[in-house]
């Protein structure tokens, strides 16, 4: 038989895995006749399809088996009196969920998760009956005995989104085996399925199985994607809990109060093996005549076990092939009977008879409380979701139940590149094996702390993997919280982890006695994350190691305990370093005695002489090369998926940039903006001249060029290491030349400098990229150099002349190309480009220009830098889009033979003429430069490139013209006309403020949206810029790309205006917002405001402080915050 896919019916859980279908070979009950008419049908379905609901369900995160999203799906009224819906547990989730049922009458209410099994996939939402008010309908009886092969039903339900559908089939097998959806997720087990030929579809999970007589006789759960089958679930085991409930509790009032249903394990997986197959595995043949004589004629098999769970009762004592023969004296065939035993001796010991390859053995166990091993509460730290290991994933990965488990790593553990599925081991050098312990360690970590941390995956479950976690500096995320299901409410309440008492500021580990002169404190810095322009939080490439990711200089406070290499340029120490992850020796930075910092400065003046040793004696290494690679660092550049903004296009960047100031109180590196494109990124800095890597902070993003000047402290050098490390001296002057001879060097991953003699062969190529389908920073208005050879198109770095001076930063440059798509599948919605990027060379005068603002001091606002506050400078910019356009095309335009020769005379090898290609929308320039204007001449000069209007913007800084404005001359079909057009000021701060509303990230529209051209008439608005899977924003489809510009009918132009209106907007609220999209499209539509998952809340950068901060603008309460 070909390999199959099954998959759950929920429209957003669609899971898929192979499978292998069993011939059936068994014997089915004799077929029922049929007597139903018709018009017994139409009956019953009048009767059902009322009962039947739509569910809008919306997982709020990540937990045990389920992702966060958002879908829909089916469920129907079992017990109209106390407001029970029954539906899938794959709908109802195991974690954080809020849902809304939605009647045949379009009557929509909230309803509240009572309980989902802990193994079969089935659970019960309740709801407030008094709220239906216009609805005549009646619950739906559950008749599992009615349930037989031949019998004709019809399933009833929202099957793929539609409203109402009703399929017909038979019922054609009692007895298949559970399916199988996916190895890492949702799996039942230890049950029977039924299976028909009903065709159902996403959405149709949770439908009702009908007989003629209108009793539900199953419960729709899946189906497989390959045929028509549809897989249900029988409803004894439903209708035991369903009577727990119900015992449990009198309808009174509107809160449900939380009801115990007992339910038993042995930590044992059976399958169902028939006759045949048992004797294969050894069962002898009087046993086989007593278990037919003791069970129904129809009995075909026997239970037979398939795995045990490490670490559970039965383990160590059941065997895969062990044959089930009797529980507590009973003769066992069938998985109704034997969990109902279980179920009945909860912390009781049962007895059970098995043969394993022909010999019979008793073994005695304890059962265990089901419940136990589900968790009901995990911890949230930096986006991340961790909690014990449930009995379903300790099923899947064969480990214990309880370990740390990792459901989500979020941005703290997947800089470090522990991905999903984890299993956390050690953590800062202690033991892990319950959440506890994992939250004691957090605890007395303080924000920048860098500590080791092991992990096993199941898919390598035999080899520890070390990895270097970076406690978050900045606040990205809300401080470490507890979420406990109470299901008396159906919430998931919030209580802070730890007290935030605890978590040492890194302005406190100043005082506490570290070591003079150490490179970098565990506690005061920041690492990796790991994106590498990815996009998927699963993959793992590069972190997922056994080498311990930190640096020679970070490995311990105790130098003299270092084993280091010191001739290996990496800034990651090798494997030999530390086989199990305890490369720190003291947590606590008690302080050293002067012996050892003796010993230490001793040693690091050993490693850099050593090491400087190894670099000079570099293999063919050009002068060039030797005098520019101690100004040579690598950049690693992670952006929290929270604070994605300015549409920038993955979470990890990798580049080298280059010292261009080093002084004993502040250092900058200059490096392209498609490695550090927004300012809200965390900077990890590795030197080629000292092994070392340190946190850097971005103080300078150019509006219009593409670099950023990021600064580091010198003091985390180290004596030695600030030593070591230089500032390259800058060449802006005279410009390169078609032909000149260039030394183009840069540094490989593993921090090896290579370098290569290259000639010009195009100073001044201008830059034509266009536009991305989500809008972000493209370089415009730029002339680039263009060499012969080069490393490829991810290799940065340098160009210099002979002498190592710098003339350009070979810099990357982020653009997109279509897709190639095959016939048939372009879709409505779907991404049809693709990232690439190039090299280019960028003239070093721009940045030469900044520099030497910041050293002089700047008339700009205040940064604080390294403890010290320094005026940043400011830049004035026209926000004009141009390209140039040869003069032979210009004089077809009707450009006259007088402006021809007078910008030839001004430029003899550009032979061009800049025309308007489009402004930014809300620039002073919009409404007076039109597109396709030629710029002919800034106050009567003429202009040939872009330089030309940079240096007349920057004439207007020094000048007393107080309205900056630039005096034009354009042309314009076929007329001069002479334009005072505006100019604008802008700083190379970036986006530094946004709010987090109901899961969507809003800003001020950045430049790249600006560029478009188009801004809503309707006040311009905030621009999303992201969204969160699981918020009501996935759950009401406000996605991105698109202008808020109302909110319950009253303006937001921009984010004082909308945190002013959302601030007044309270839990469980439906909203209405107008929105306007790139496009030019408006649209209106309704959310329901979820304070409770979902506080609003700003993140904004303090320059006072040069943090970024977190604050709480509108929460249910604290515990939220």
């Amino acid at each position: 038989m070909g390999d199959q896919l099954e998959r759950l019916g929920s429209e957003a859980a669609v899971m898929e895995s192979a499978v292998k279908d069993d011939l059936c070979m068994d014997i089915d009950p004799p077929f029922r006749e049929s007597v139903a008419t018709a018009e017994d049908w139409r009956k019953a379905l009048s009767n059902v399809v009322p009962a039947v609901v739509v569910l809008r369900t919306t997982a709020c995160r990540a937990f045990d088996t389920e992702s966060a999203a958002a879908s829909y799906a089916t469920g129907f009224v079992v017990d109209k009196r106390r407001g029970i819906i029954l539906t899938n547990r794959h709908v109802v989730k195991p974690g954080p969920v809020v849902a809304e049922a939605m009647f045949v009458n379009r009557e929509e209410i909230p309803v509240y998760p009572i309980y989902r099994d802990p193994v079969h996939d089935f659970g019960f939402f309740h709801y407030d009956p008094g709220a239906i008010q216009f609805l005549n309908y009646e619950e739906i009886p559950l008749a599992p005995e009615a349930a037989c092969v031949g019998l004709e039903i019809r399933v009833v339900g929202n099957d793929s989104g539609e409203k109402v559908s009703i399929l017909a089939g038979t019922l054609a097998r009692l007895d298949r085996d559970a399916p199988h959806y996916k190895k890492d997720g949702y799996n039942d087990f230890n049950t029977f399925y039924m299976q028909a030929a009903s065709g159902t579809k996403g959405g149709s999970s949770g439908s009702p199985v009908i007989d003629w007589l209108g009793r539900a006789v199953a419960l729709n759960a899946g189906s497989k994607s390959s045929s028509a089958s549809a897989f249900f679930l029988p409803l004894e085991q439903v209708v035991r809990s369903l009577e727990f409930l119900q015992k449990g509790r009198d309808f009174s009032g509107n809160k449900w109060e939380a009801v115990s249903i007992p339910r038993g394990t042995l930590q044992v997986t059976f399958l169902h093996k028939g006759f045949d197959e048992t004797r294969r595995l050894g069962l002898q043949s009087e046993t086989e005549q007593m278990v037919r004589h003791a069970s129904p004629s129809s009995e075909t098999g026997m239970l037979v076990v398939d795995s045990v769970v490490p670490g559970g009762p039965a383990y160590k004592c059941l065997e895969p092939g062990d044959v089930l023969v009797r529980m507590n004296g009973e003769v066992i065939t069938q998985f109704l009977k034997m969990e109902t035993l279980l179920d009945d001796s909860v912390n009781q010991k049962v007895e059970l008879q098995i043969e394993r390859g022909g010999t019979s053995l008793t073994v005695n166990f304890t059962v265990q409380d089901l419940h136990s091993i589900t968790p009901d509460y995990f911890l949230e730290v930096s986006g991340a979701v961790v909690h014990p290991l449930s009995y379903q994933q300790a099923r899947n990965f064969r480990f214990h139940c309880g370990l740390v488990y990792v459901t989500e790593p979020g941005y703290m553990l997947f800089r470090a590149g522990v991905p999903r599925h984890a299993i956390i081991k050690k953590f800062a050098g202690e033991e892990i094996s319950r959440l506890e312990e994992l939250i004691s360690v957090l605890s007395k970590l303080s924000r920048g702390a860098r500590v080791p941390l092991e992990y096993v995956s199941y898919t390598d479950r035999h080899r520890r993997k070390s990895v270097l976690v970076t406690v978050d500096r900045h606040e990205w995320y809300a401080p470490p919280r507890i979420y406990t299901r109470d299901d008396s409410t159906g919430l998931w309440s919030a209580k802070p982890a730890f007290q935030s008492t605890s978590i040492l500021s890194s302005s406190a580990i100043k005082d506490l006695g570290v070591l003079a002169g150490e490179a970098v404190q565990l506690s005061t810095e920041v690492t990796c994350m790991g994106h590498m322009c990815r996009d998927s939080l699963e993959s793992t490439d590069g972190h997922g190691v056994t080498s311990m990711e930190t640096s020679c200089e970070q490995v311990s406070e105790e130098i003299h305990s270092r084993d280091v290499d010191v001739e290996v340029k990496k800034r990651r120490v090798k494997e030999d370093l530390s086989a199990d992850g305890n490369l720190v020796s003291d947590y606590t930075l008690h302080g050293t005695s002067e012996a050892k910092l003796e010993d230490s400065i001793t040693l690091e003046n050993a490693v850099v002489r050593d090491y400087q040793v190894a670099t000079a004696v570099a293999a063919n290494a050009s002068f060039a090369e030797r005098v520019i690679e101690p100004t040579l660092v690598m950049f690693e550049v992670y952006v929290p998926p929270s604070f994605m903004l300015d549409g920038v296009h993955s979470q990890h960047f990798f580049g080298t940039g280059v010292v261009i100031y080093h002084s004993e109180n502040m250092g900058l590196v200059a490096v392209d903006k498609n490695t550090v494109a927004i300012s809200a990124s965390d900077v990890m800095l590795s030197f080629a001249a000292f092994p070392i890597e340190i946190p850097g902070e971005v103080v300078f993003l150019h509006p219009v060029h593409n670099y950023a000047l990021i600064s580091y402290d010198p003091s985390a050098l180290g004596a030695v290491g600030a030593s070591a490390v230089r500032a390259a001296e800058l060449l802006p002057e005279p410009a390169l030349r078609r032909g000149d001879s260039v030394y183009l060097v840069g540094l490989s991953r593993s921090l090896q400098a290579t370098s290569r003699k290259s000639t010009v062969t195009n100073p001044c190529a201008a830059l034509n990229i266009g536009s991305a389908d989500c809008p972000r920073y493209r370089a415009t208005n730029m002339e680039v150099i263009e060499l012969d050879t080069d490393f490829g198109s991810t290799f940065s770095g340098v160009l210099t002349d002979e002498h190592g001076k710098v003339q350009a930063i070979w810099g990357s440059f982020s653009t997109q190309k279509r897709k190639r798509l095959r016939k048939h599948t372009l879709k409505f919605g779907c991404n049809t480009s693709e990232d690439h990027q190039f090299v280019r060379g960028i003239p070093i005068y721009t940045i030469s220009q900044v520099l030497d603002k910041i050293i002089s001091g700047a008339n700009g606002p205040p940064l604080l830098i390294n403890g010290v506050k320094r005026p940043m400078p400011l830049v004035r910019i026209l926000e004009v889009e141009l390209y140039p356009t040869l003069l032979s095309k210009a004089r077809s335009f009707g450009l006259s033979d007088d402006w021809v020769q007078s910008l030839v005379k001004k430029d003899s090898i550009r032979r061009q003429v800049l025309r308007v290609k489009g402004c930014l929308a809300g620039s002073k320039a919009e409404n007076l430069l039109e597109q396709g204007d030629m710029v002919l001449a800034i106050n009567k000069e003429p202009v040939t490139c872009f330089r030309d209007i940079e240096n007349a913007c920057q004439a207007l800084d020094v000048s007393d013209n107080n309205e900056g404005g630039l005096n034009m001359t354009i042309f314009r079909q076929g007329r001069e006309i002479d334009l005072l057009v505006g100019t604008d000021v802008r700083d190379g701060s970036g986006t530094t403020r946004a709010v987090n509303w109901c899961g969507c990230v809003v800003q001020d529209p950045h430049p790249a949206v600006r560029a478009l051209g188009f801004l809503p008439d309707e006040g311009h608005g905030v621009y999303v810029a992201r969204w969160c899977h699981g918020s009501p924003v996935h759950r009401y489809s406000l996605y991105a790309l698109q202008w808020i510009v109302e909110v319950n009918g009253k303006p937001t132009p921009n984010l004082d205006a909308f945190v002013n209106v959302t601030k007044g907007l309270e839990h469980g609220e439906f909203v209405r917002v107008r929105t306007v999209h790139l496009n030019g499209k408006p649209r209106v539509l309704t959310l329901k405001q979820d304070l409770h998952y979902w506080p609003t809340w700003e993140l904004r950068f303090d320059a006072e402080t040069a943090t970024w901060r977190r604050t709480t603008i509108k929460a249910l309460d604290r515990s939220c915050r």
